[in-house]
């Protein structure tokens, strides 16, 4: 396969987007999350999270690396809102650390981490950027996985808690709540396969950790807007899956059947529908698994969406049998994933465009009513400052021309996409990746803490620039 770092295989980006395909209201931004950029891992009250556990177990995360200094964002906290201002962006979507707002996931707010969010909102709202905040991206405190985790059905009332103490402090200033970040990395990459933290491999608890995650969405989602003391936002963001068949083959088209039931359909339907669909419960009752479905769950678990969020990196093709062409691997049905030879970002993940147009338009089908956000959208490649001190991207850059393209063309078939965010404003940590593989538009000396745009970065800055000017004539773009 072909690695976009071979700058030859990079096309020529496109100058910037038709304003007829993006409206000007269309949210353009940039997203981070706490646990990759902030650092100060155990100041000002912060408790560890399964990420400061996880980080410290031998062979688990890229050269023993860890989140204790990362990008030391909350030192640098007012630098990096300018840099954020001098993108032009609409909006910049941050997580919260649970253990920094309530240590050890239970109990009174520690109001030396909300003082962090305070500032920050504040800051974001003077450069007139709309703060769009996930509540969970992925760091739960330590102390509620010993109490048994995301697993448990406990950990989603703690949740809901959590979510009342967020809006309490920052209710008066944000619109826009997320309420998880990809469920599904949560669930079974962290309690299955054990490539995230906290490292469990237990796919019956790994299918409790999703339905709890979701019982923790919905009642999150009920606490907010009984708290909220203004109309608000909310939503929740999923790294859907794309499952393309390898064949038109009954046993192929079956794999991939499988792959959506476990990759999108088992959160989208119970969010959006109230049920689990009837395929992926036959599916988990063959590899005797039950969800722990209780009376009312999923009424709450399927509270009226305000967006769904989107993320989406690239996409799978399928085939239902093994290399050595055997449907079955103990006992259970095959779902394997084919390579389609194209090039691949640094993550060795294929460079699928039309994959994410696909991905909107078929959720724009399936569930109408939600509005959708591209809450995430990036690539890793393996980038360098230059002689100058400049890092020019090429590839990065082409990644999202060509995504961007997708995201328009979504639109142009009906889907109603409102916003797009690139991931990431900055080099960051990238969880069992260390601090080996970057995905930012900004390009961060983990020695010197120094900030460098990219090309990437200044090629999105004027992509968006273009993008209003069409609509609304040139613009002063100090703020």
């Amino acid at each position: 396969m072909t690695t976009r770092t071979d700058r030859s295989a990079a096309p020529e980006p496109r100058g910037g987007v038709d304003s007829t395909r993006f409206p000007a209201d269309f949210l353009w931004g940039v997203a981070t999350s706490a646990y990759q950029i902030e650092g100060a891992a155990f100041e000002d009250g912060r408790t560890a999270s399964i990420w400061d556990t996880f980080s410290r177990v031998p062979g688990a995360v890229f050269g023993g690396h860890n989140g204790d200094t990362a990008c030391d964002h909350y030192h640098r906290m007012p630098e990096d809102v300018a840099l954020i201002a001098g993108l032009g962006v609409d909006s910049y979507r941050f997580s919260l650390s649970w253990p920094r707002i309530q240590p050890g996931g239970r109990g009174p707010a520690n109001q030396r981490g909300l003082a962090f969010y305070d500032r920050l909102v504040d800051q974001l709202l003077a450069r007139d950027i709309l703060p769009w905040i996930t509540l969970y991206h992925w760091d739960l405190p330590q102390q509620l996985e010993d109490d048994g985790g995301w697993p448990a059905r406990d950990t989603a009332h703690r949740f809901a808690d959590f979510a009342e103490i967020a809006m309490s402090a920052l209710g008066d200033r944000v619109r826009w709540w997320t309420t998880l970040n990809e469920p599904w990395c949560s669930a079974m990459l962290g309690y299955e396969t054990g490539r995230h933290a906290p490292g469990r491999q237990d796919f019956g608890d790994a299918m409790s950790a999703v339905h709890h995650l979701l019982l923790g969405h919905g009642l999150a989602t009920q606490r907010l807007r009984e708290t909220a003391p203004e109309p608000i936002q909310v939503g929740i963001t999923l790294n859907t899956t794309h499952a393309i068949a390898a064949s038109g083959s009954a046993v192929d088209r079956d794999a991939a059947r499988r792959a959506d039931g476990l990759g999108t359909r088992v959160y989208t339907d119970p969010l959006i529908r109230g049920s689990y669909p009837a395929d992926v419960v036959d599916d988990l009752a063959v590899r005797g698994v039950r969800l722990p479905v209780q009376d009312g769950d999923l009424a709450v678990i399927a509270q009226p969406l305000d967006f769904l969020g989107v993320n989406y990196y690239t996409s799978h093709v399928f085939s239902g049998t093994d290399e050595h062409g055997s449907e079955l691997v103990d006992g259970l049905p095959v779902s394997r994933t084919v390579s389609q030879n194209l090039p691949v970002t640094a993550m060795d993940w294929e460079i699928i465009p039309q994959g994410l147009t696909d991905m909107l338009v078929r959720l724009g089908r399936d569930y109408p009513a939600v509005p959708l956000y591209v809450t995430e959208n990036g690539a890793a490649f393996d980038d360098r400052p230059g002689a100058d001190g400049g890092v020019d991207d090429a590839d990065r850059t082409a990644y999202f021309a060509e995504h961007v393209e997708a995201v328009a063309a979504a639109r142009d078939a009906g889907a109603d996409v409102r916003g797009y965010f690139a991931w990431s404003l900055m080099d960051n940590f990238e969880w069992g990746y260390g601090y080996e593989k970057r995905f930012g538009i900004v390009h961060v000396d983990y020695e010197t803490q120094r900030r460098t745009v990219k090309q990437s970065g200044r090629w999105f800055s004027e992509n968006i620039r273009r993008s209003r000017e069409a609509e609304t004539g040139p613009l002063d773009n100090d703020r």
